[in-house]
């Protein structure tokens, strides 16, 4: 009973001790994975390397910052993420798009090298893909894996309510799609695989 007694003492403490702060946030995000377009499926198996084009993303969401006793903190975020990366079937001309519009939740813990106005960050991130099966002429998209884990680590700088902040995402799990084109006989399928690495860079506003 003293035991319990205690724990929920020193996790009142902890609790009445930490600073809870609220910011909005917006990144460029940056791909920096290349991925794989692969002919899984046709007439004549041809594996395409690293031919496709990665396009410039953005993301913007809420960030809390909660303050903890040894310099330390929690930073839970929930953001609206997109970027796309692009491809053309040579055959056809035909150019495949390959949309990410996710839902991202990192769960970050950090610690303060100088007070609130500089910390280091780490933690996993769990990323909901919203992106529809879409069609691009005869290719229909079929997503494999809409839900994906990763991480997250990087840095935040405070200057009076501006924060300036950079990080990088890997990937535990992978981003696969499927672009499949049953017209005219051709049975044909383009296999995308991807493991989503990003780099962020941007700025948020304390409230």
């Amino acid at each position: 009973m003293n035991k319990i007694l205690s724990i929920a003492l020193l996790s009142a403490s902890v609790f009445v001790s930490a600073q809870v702060t609220l910011s909005g946030k917006a990144n460029l995000v940056f791909k920096t994975d290349k991925p794989t377009w692969e002919n899984i499926k046709g007439t004549a198996v041809t594996a395409y390397n690293n031919s496709g084009k990665n396009n410039v993303g953005f993301n913007v969401g809420l960030s809390a910052k909660i303050n903890l006793p040894a310099s330390l903190f929690v930073m839970p975020e929930i953001y609206y993420t997109t970027f796309k990366s692009e491809f053309e079937v040579p055959e056809t001309g035909t150019t495949l798009e390959v949309k990410s519009n996710r839902v991202d939740v990192p769960v970050l813990l950090g610690y303060n090298i100088i007070g609130d106005n500089l910390g280091v960050f780490l933690g996993p991130v769990a990323s909901y893909n919203l992106a529809k099966e879409n069609q691009y002429d005869d290719f229909k998209e079929n997503a494999l894996n809409n839900f994906t884990v990763g991480y997250q680590f990087g840095a935040q700088a405070k200057i009076q309510k501006l924060i300036f902040n950079a990080r990088y995402e890997g990937a535990f799990t992978k981003d696969q799609r499927e672009f499949i084109n049953n017209n005219s006989g051709i049975n044909e399928t383009i296999r995308y695989d991807s493991r989503p690495s990003l780099f962020m860079v941007g700025v948020g506003y304390q409230f």
